[in-house]
């Protein structure tokens, strides 16, 4: 199931999908939605995977009992939630000169009043939603990777795929996130004469961030909560895990943080993937 905001990338999203060889169907009215699932589990069906693309419509109010619906009748369904900035879906609008489908006029005030109506009609749908991957600052060949990231793996992976994310505060909050970890109280590589202009994937920035018995103690009781959340969110169905930490550029701090992070839960089992998301800035 593809949903989320006008102008955040279902409709290219949907297209990845097609090219990846699912079947996908777009604008169907969710009361039909329940019925597609049935035929595409019927025996002798030769449709194996099926992606829906919803929107905001004059069907809004039924999407989500119909995605109550299809939770019970698929053990496979994947909720793909599409979201951007308002500045960046006002961009949009004005340079591909569409109209929002909430909006009432063609005026600037009336696009970005529409946008929040939108965002607010579909909170509870988000809130259902496997992954939320957010596209302002994705453009179609990396919102291209990432579905193919997404969708590739979970058909070899029935399991909960595990992303560790590291980030910069100053570049903005992720929101496509499950738990955010703070990690400017440690000492900052960067006012140190020979380390600011490396990474945490370097030997020296790593072993002056890790090399610290702070460093251990936050690192332990990290792993601890992980190794207590990571079978419930299992349990519980979750189906993708991003857990990201942050330090004020992106670059020092969180990166050596996000690598050992993951080569712990390698340890345990967990084949984790990591995205260093502000390490180039």
């Amino acid at each position: 199931m593809i949903t989320g905001l006008s102008g955040a990338g279902r409709s290219q999203a949907a297209d990845i999908l097609e090219d990846l060889g699912w079947f996908v169907i777009d604008n169907l009215p969710p009361a039909l939605i329940p019925k597609v699932s049935e035929l595409a589990q019927a025996p002798g069906s030769d449709i194996g995977k099926v992606a829906l693309v919803v929107g905001t419509g004059p069907y809004h109010q039924e999407v989500l009992p119909a995605l109550h619906t299809l939770r019970g009748l698929s053990a496979r369904l994947r909720i793909l939630f599409l979201e951007a900035s308002t500045d960046v879906l006002v961009r949009r609008y004005e340079s591909t000169r569409r109209r929002h489908p909430l909006s009432p006029e063609d005026s600037h005030q009336g696009l970005i009043e529409a946008i929040e109506a939108e965002r607010q009609l579909l909170d509870e749908v988000k809130g259902t939603a496997d992954v939320v991957v957010d596209t302002s600052d994705l453009n179609v060949h990396e919102l291209r990777a990432r579905v193919t990231e997404l969708f590739t793996d979970d058909e070899r992976s029935p399991g909960m795929q595990t992303t560790i994310m590291s980030f910069g505060f100053k570049h903005g909050l992720p929101l496509d996130t499950d738990l955010v970890f703070d990690c400017r109280f440690l000492p900052n590589p960067f006012w140190v004469e020979g380390l600011r202009e490396l990474t945490g994937l370097d030997d020296a920035v790593r072993r002056y961030v890790l090399d610290r018995q702070i460093t251990t103690d936050f690192l332990d009781r990290v792993d601890g909560l992980l190794e207590m959340l990571l079978p419930a969110y299992v349990d519980e169905g979750k189906s993708y895990l991003t857990i990201a930490f942050g330090c004020t550029g992106g670059r020092h701090r969180s990166v050596a943080i996000a690598e050992r992070i993951a080569a712990a839960l390698e340890a345990h089992g967990v084949n984790a993937k990591v995205k260093h998301r502000d390490v180039g800035k």
